[in-house]
């Protein structure tokens, strides 16, 4: 039904709730901001990081700058790794791998932290491409990054790709260039979240998504 494929990271791929939020702690605490319940910073987890910090504590795009610097502080050293592949992704991965499919991923996390990532947990045998965002802010938002990597790989039938991603970042950035979208429930999204965007499939655990690309 669809050869491309493109995986979000953050919440669809892998769970990164531990070492974003403890990323995001440690820009917090250096402009003298505590935050007890790690919960309240999981709407983190997903968007570009200078918007949630704007959007979140009020920060002036000067502040959110610095904020990022001080999140990639912990994040380069700890927090990269303090994350897990959620069941059952290497195997969906490699069924889609073994009947056809080209596999990318598109997320707004610095790319060079993705491929670390994907590396780490033995993922990135799967993708023939990882596209993420520079750290220079030059390529942040996610229609941006589906845009790269759609032109990265030369993909001309848009109504073959699929963008699968469990938040309304993913969902608006599919719509944005004229994809497909399928959102899922295991990672840090909700149902209506994802139908309030648009999600046109929507798959609740992580085996569900082989319905919607066979």
């Amino acid at each position: 039904m669809y050869r491309y494929v493109l995986f979000d990271l953050d919440g669809t791929l892998t769970d990164p709730g531990l070492g974003i939020t403890n990323s995001v702690m440690h820009a917090l605490k250096k402009f003298q901001i505590e935050v007890e319940d790690r919960t309240q910073l999981y709407p983190f987890i997903g968007p570009p990081l200078h918007d949630s910090f704007e959007k979140f504590f009020g920060f002036t795009p000067e502040q959110s700058l610095q904020a990022v610097e001080y999140y990639r502080e912990y994040f380069r050293e700890k927090g990269l790794f303090e994350n897990e592949v959620y069941d059952g992704i290497p195997e969906v991965l490699k069924q889609l791998r073994d009947s056809g499919h080209v596999l990318m991923v598109a997320t707004s996390k610095p790319e060079e932290f993705a491929v670390k990532i994907l590396q780490h947990f033995g993922l990135c045998e799967y993708f023939d491409l990882v596209a993420g965002a520079t750290m220079d802010k030059s390529r942040t938002r996610k229609e941006d990054v589906i845009s790269y990597a759609l032109a990265s790989c030369n993909v001309q039938d848009k109504a073959s790709v699929l963008m699968v991603g469990d938040r309304e970042h993913d969902i608006f950035g599919a719509k944005a260039n004229g994809l497909a979208s399928l959102g899922v429930l295991f990672g840090y999204g909700s149902l209506e979240e994802l139908r309030a965007a648009g999600a046109d499939y929507i798959a609740e655990k992580p085996e569900d998504i082989l319905k919607f690309t066979d």
